[in-house]
């Protein structure tokens, strides 16, 4: 932690990687050419500060502080932008300032081991350029699509510009909130079945799961609608005023994925009743079986328990009968009274 650091001190409070090395990633692209390179020299970055043509720089991990202070010298951002990159628990929020804007988002994906990742992107976009870093780089990113559309001549990002670039950036992170609300969706449906038909421990363990993931997406998403509100407020030559319409776009998109997880929300608490009275029906009906099962034994315990004391005079003992006798009561008295628990559906 940086308790008692001056502000701007940047200190990376992610998880520890020291085996990997961080990666530069850049598109450089108008309506006529495009290139696409990994840079190692990061003095070189600089000539992007002031380009003619669109600029995108993706920086995979911000592990490394000197690297990203060295970044940052070359596009010279404030020192509190650093230490916000480099913190990853920042909330979704915009920042102006002046030559540039500062735009934290949340980017929520399932990786391989189908865990839910909840990644932080930072990024600046400035005038014909879009620089972002992220923790997981293009492994586990959701930027694909738009690679695939710069690479190609026939889409309008090629012919846009940074403000647009950083748009479909966002859209991107906040269409595939739907993806991830999808399987959520199906994981809660799954649930429900098991948490009726099968209410164990291991269950109950998975429901708290879900739960976990559902508050890890509220956290991301909620505040999306602050981002995407401050971005439709700025005007200038950064963000165009033409951009308010896909921006609002993208806003209703989040108030669509906002309202779908207050509906899971609320799925997730009807499922506790479910659980509950799951486990209380199957109580039941154990004990149900059980009281069966005494209820029938009784009169066979009376009658065993008649023909089982020790008194000499007992007529039936002398009978040459008497055993098959006993034997044949028991079973009539067994039969009678599964046939009075059928007909009262008792059983």
């Amino acid at each position: 932690m940086k308790t008692g650091l001056s502000p701007g001190t940047p200190v990376y409070t992610g998880e520890k990687k020291r085996n990997k090395t961080i990666a530069i990633e850049i598109f450089d692209y108008n309506g006529e050419k495009f290139t696409e390179s990994e840079f190692k020299d990061i003095a070189d970055l600089g000539k992007y500060n002031n380009a003619e043509t669109v600029t995108w720089i993706n920086v995979d991990g911000i592990h490394d502080v000197e690297i990203i202070k060295q970044i940052a010298e070359q596009f010279k951002l404030h020192p509190l932008v650093v230490e916000d990159i480099v913190n990853i628990h920042q909330r979704p929020k915009v920042d102006h300032y002046g030559e540039y804007v500062y735009i934290v988002l949340k980017m929520v994906y399932y990786n391989k081991q189908n865990e839910l990742t909840v990644e932080q992107v930072s990024m600046i976009v400035g005038k014909n350029l879009v620089i972002t870093f992220q923790e997981a780089g293009k492994d586990g990113d959701v930027f694909a699509t738009i690679r695939d559309c710069i690479r190609s001549v026939n889409y309008k990002i090629r012919t846009e510009g940074a403000d647009f670039l950083a748009y479909s950036i966002i859209d991107a992170i906040v269409d595939n909130y739907f993806n991830v609300l999808e399987i959520a969706g199906q994981k809660l449906e799954d649930m429900e079945d098991s948490l009726i038909t099968d209410p164990s421990k291991t269950t109950l363990n998975q429901f708290h799961e879900i739960k976990s993931e559902l508050v890890f997406l509220r956290q991301a998403i909620w505040p999306m609608r602050e981002v995407i509100n401050n971005l439709q407020r700025i005007s200038d030559t950064l963000i165009k005023g033409s951009m308010n319409m896909y921006f609002s776009d993208v806003y209703d998109h989040v108030i669509q994925i906002v309202d779908s997880l207050e509906l899971y929300r609320e799925m997730t608490s009807e499922m506790v009743d479910i659980y509950l009275s799951s486990l209380s029906n199957r109580l039941n009906e154990v004990m149900k079986t059980l009281t069966i099962i005494a209820t029938i034994f009784m009169p066979l315990t009376f009658i065993v328990g008649l023909y089982g004391m020790n008194f000499h005079y007992i007529p039936e003992l002398n009978w040459h009968y008497g055993y098959p006798a006993v034997w044949g009561v028991i079973v009539i008295v067994t039969v009678a009274m599964m046939y009075y628990f059928k007909r009262r559906r008792w059983m």
